[in-house]
């Protein structure tokens, strides 16, 4: 359940924090004074698009937080999984700078907008004044009906095993090349495995290579390299070299360490180590000599070498491993095609098995939602006679389509609003209020299925008044008795059933504008209704008919 909403310098909002209690409860103000501003502030918390246009002018940024309270057990699993901790209220912050950047926060910690709608989904379903027309689609009447019979377990059943059919029958499809094109594909193949298996390649071989070639390109540099360092070491006819020198000095540290053994002879030990390394390093230094003094790789046959790795690589994958890769891949296409009939036979056994069970699991899904639909239409025909709408009527025309999705139903909702009409496609209710009652219809109807904790109508009674609109308030009312229900309304007859009532106002201080949120006690609520009623001026009697939507309001089943 919401509890509170803070908004800092959204558009013409300041400042302003609201705490909403359980029940119904409705906000109603003069046109642009920010009904419509707290609706986008509350969307843009759940996770929705926003706009630097939502900052306040002269202002950083925008801060929005929205506090919930009586969190349900599959939202606090939802938390869990996201990683975040799970406490008896819920935090939710974002933050719109006025450069287009911004942050989210869960409960203090880092989130991101779509984390944010992830959540919001379990917490509040905004209907707002624009959704009525949803009706007119007919796409949207199949996902209402399955939402309404509660067919998700087997939707998606349904969905999974579609979902095999299909990959089934593309496997096939793409085995099933005609002679000429299977010919084709299987010479091209051939060729690349061959090409890369005669190359005969190896892990590593093309470093190795490269260093070869390095050598044989700077072999004279190298031995001279070498000599030089050997000669260092081992001196010559004229120069005694650095192992000689380390032996001589190892003979005098050995004769002083007799004398002062306590603190000579570790040094003594050192020296003695550093010769015996010596001696190996001149023998190996020898030994590479030796080595690179042979004749050195023919450097014509390392760069045929090279590229031919080159050329590989240019076709096959830009390293050895890669073209590696690439060959064993296409070997087992190779295969897979060369033994392509005798694996089309056998996947044709394994659609046919499949397409049964889908089609299985199809003829369920037709039956189920045709015997939900008359459920579903009884549901609400008796919530549009309580809507002033009793002799309403409601069909379903369905038509058989091939295997999709969501099944082999093509369905659309016909519907008539008066007695002895023809129920028509819902686009052709001529009344913006007549659909508008047929959405709350739907939605009352659907309420009762889901466990959203809040609903939140945005001017559901755009074309409403009167006897209709009182009817509406009752229905709100009576809906909010498991549920909070929060309403933007321009109707007397629909604020007057509310448990609460919030007036927002605007006004113009020293040159700006601002919004302020009010909660109306008994007088406050009379005087707005009234001036709902009646407009700027409001009089006695239009004060006295406020007090009675008030008072007829409360009395149980009675409309205003």
């Amino acid at each position: 359940m919401l509890s509170e909403i803070t908004i800092e310098n959204v558009a013409v909002i300041e400042k302003a924090s609201v705490a909403f209690g359980p029940g119904f409860t409705v906000l109603t103000g003069e046109t642009g004074a920010g009904k419509s501003i707290m609706i986008d502030s509350i969307n843009a918390i759940l996770g929705g698009r926003t706009s630097k246009d939502l900052v306040r002018s002269g202002a950083q940024k925008a801060c929005l937080w929205a506090r919930f309270s009586s969190l349900s057990a599959p939202l606090r699993e939802s938390l869990c999984r996201l990683g975040y901790e799970t406490e008896e209220e819920l935090l939710l912050y974002r933050e719109i700078s006025s450069d287009g950047k911004g942050q989210c926060r869960v409960n203090g910690s880092p989130a991101t907008a779509s984390i944010l709608k992830e959540i919001g989904a379990a917490l509040i379903q905004v209907h707002g004044q624009h959704d009525n027309h949803s009706l007119t689609n007919p796409a949207k009447h199949l996902p209402l009906l399955d939402l309404y019979a509660g067919h998700g377990p087997l939707l998606q059943e349904y969905y999974s095993m579609y979902n095999n059919l299909v990959l089934l029958q593309k496997e096939k499809d793409d085995l099933s090349l005609n002679e000429a094109e299977k010919a084709r594909k299987i010479d091209l193949l051939q060729y690349e495995v061959d090409e890369i298996q005669n190359a005969q390649l190896s892990a590593g071989e093309e470093e190795e290579l490269l260093e070869r070639r390095n050598v044989a390109r700077n072999q004279k540099a190298l031995l001279e390299a070498l000599f030089a360092a050997r000669q260092a070491l081992a001196g010559t006819e004229d120069l005694e070299g650095a192992v000689a020198l380390l032996g001589q000095a190892s003979q005098q540290v050995d004769a002083a360490a007799d004398i002062a053994a306590g603190t000579l002879a570790p040094l003594a030990d050192t020296l003695r180590d550093t010769l015996y390394n010596a001696r190996e390093w001149e023998g190996e230094i020898g030994q590479s000599i030796e080595e690179y003094s042979q004749e050195a790789d023919s450097l014509d046959e390392i760069e045929a070498r090279l590229d031919i790795l080159y050329r590989l690589k240019q076709k096959y994958g830009s390293t050895l491993e890669e073209v590696l890769s690439y060959g064993q891949r296409a070997e087992e296409e190779l295969q897979r095609i060369e033994t392509s009939q005798e694996r089309v036979e056998q996947l044709s056994a394994e659609i046919e098995t499949q397409h049964k069970a889908v089609q299985a699991l199809a003829d369920k899904l037709t039956k189920e939602r045709e015997k939900a639909f008359e459920q579903f239409f009884k549901e609400i025909r008796d919530s549009l006679a309580a809507l002033n709408m009793p002799g309403a009527r409601m069909e379903l025309r369905r038509k058989t389509v091939p295997l999709g999705p969501t099944g082999q139903d093509e369905i659309e909702f016909l519907f008539s609003a008066n007695p002895g009409e023809t129920p028509k496609p819902m686009a052709k209710i001529a009344s913006g209020g007549e659909l508008a009652r047929v959405m709350l219809a739907f939605k009352n109807t659907l309420a009762r299925r889901d466990e959203m904790p809040t609903v939140i109508y945005d001017e559901i009674d755009t074309g409403i008044s009167g006897q209709a609109a009182g009817k509406i308030g009752r229905m709100l009312k009576d809906t909010a008795g498991d549920r909070q229900v929060i309403c933007v309304t321009h109707t007397a007859q629909i604020a007057a059933f509310a448990d609460e009532h919030l007036y927002i106002e605007k006004m113009v201080e020293k040159g700006r504008t601002f919004t302020k949120i009010h909660r109306l006690d008994e007088k406050g609520r009379v005087g707005e209704l009234a001036r709902i009623v009646s407009g700027d001026k409001v009089t006695s009697a239009a004060l006295a008919n406020a007090q009675e939507m008030l008072s007829l309001a409360r009395q149980p089943g009675q409309n205003s």
